[in-house]
């Protein structure tokens, strides 16, 4: 049975490509030192996510994105919105440690390549761009409305059963961008030689990246942030129950929380 502080540590030892001086992959807030057998693995520690870790009996969750709703999640005691959740926190003993940097580029299962592995494309990425964040998977040449589709019907389990789309319909497409979170740099995947790109909502900007896009005749396929890493956070559980000796991981779904309402 490890320490938190070993779970942390199994992770950072082993990726290279991240400044332990500058990395948010740490105890966000708790006690790293109390042995763990079992943790609660979620996209975002939001406080509903916070409340099962307590009526399902974990100490440790687990989780990719901030805490207090910021990317460093610094002194979330001066932040007056933060007060109840802090209190819930520390009246249930919760421990939160965060995998970001880590997972990010974790070769082959981290979040870009299960994002991938989620929507069907070819096990090997034909280029990749943007310090590894951002793919490019060479496909058969397929319209954008049916690459669209397709995407559109994948997420549907993730929440997501609708995606934003820009471009013409029949238009063809066959070197597909994918990126996740903010590392969406559409420009980064027009010079990978892509011709369409795969998007987040946290990392494009309609009137910046998205027009741009546009204004060239790239079309993009838009989905959810958390849509785009919910395959990646099943992956991080997978490999804590295979890789971790003594911690036993649960996957909490995040699910895109976003209601797409249609008029009457």
């Amino acid at each position: 049975m490890p320490q938190i502080a070993q779970v942390l540590e199994h992770f950072l030892s082993r990726a290279a490509w991240v400044d332990r001086q500058n990395t948010v992959d740490r105890i966000i807030i708790g006690d790293a030192e109390p042995d763990v057998d079992r943790c609660l693995v979620t996209w975002m520690p939001s406080l509903a996510a916070l409340k099962v870790a307590v009526e399902e009996g974990y100490k440790l969750v687990v989780c990719h994105e901030p805490t207090f709703w910021e990317h460093w999640d610094r002194h979330p005691e001066e932040n007056p919105r933060a007060e109840a959740k802090l209190r819930f926190i520390a009246d249930h003993g919760l421990t939160i440690m965060r995998n970001h940097d880590c997972w990010d580029r974790w070769p082959d299962i981290g979040i870009p390549w299960a994002w991938a592995r989620f929507l069907d494309m070819p096990e090997t990425p034909a280029a990749v761009g943007g310090d590894g964040y951002q793919h490019r998977y060479d496909l058969g040449a397929v319209t954008l409305d049916a690459l669209a589709s397709h995407i559109a019907d994948r997420c549907a389990s993730l929440g997501e059963p609708s995606v934003q789309v820009t471009g013409r319909a029949t238009q063809s497409v066959s070197r597909v961008g994918l990126g996740t979170g903010c590392c969406c740099n559409i420009g980064t995947f027009i010079d990978m030689g892509c011709n369409c790109s795969v998007v987040c909502d946290d990392g494009s900007s309609y009137w910046r990246d998205v027009q741009m896009a546009e204004d060239l005749g790239h079309p993009v396929i838009r989905v959810n942030h958390g849509t785009s890493e919910e395959p990646g956070m099943v992956t991080l559980a997978s490999y804590i129950n295979e890789c971790v000796p003594g911690l036993s991981a649960q996957y909490l779904p995040h699910i895109c929380t976003y209601r797409l309402v249609h008029s009457y």
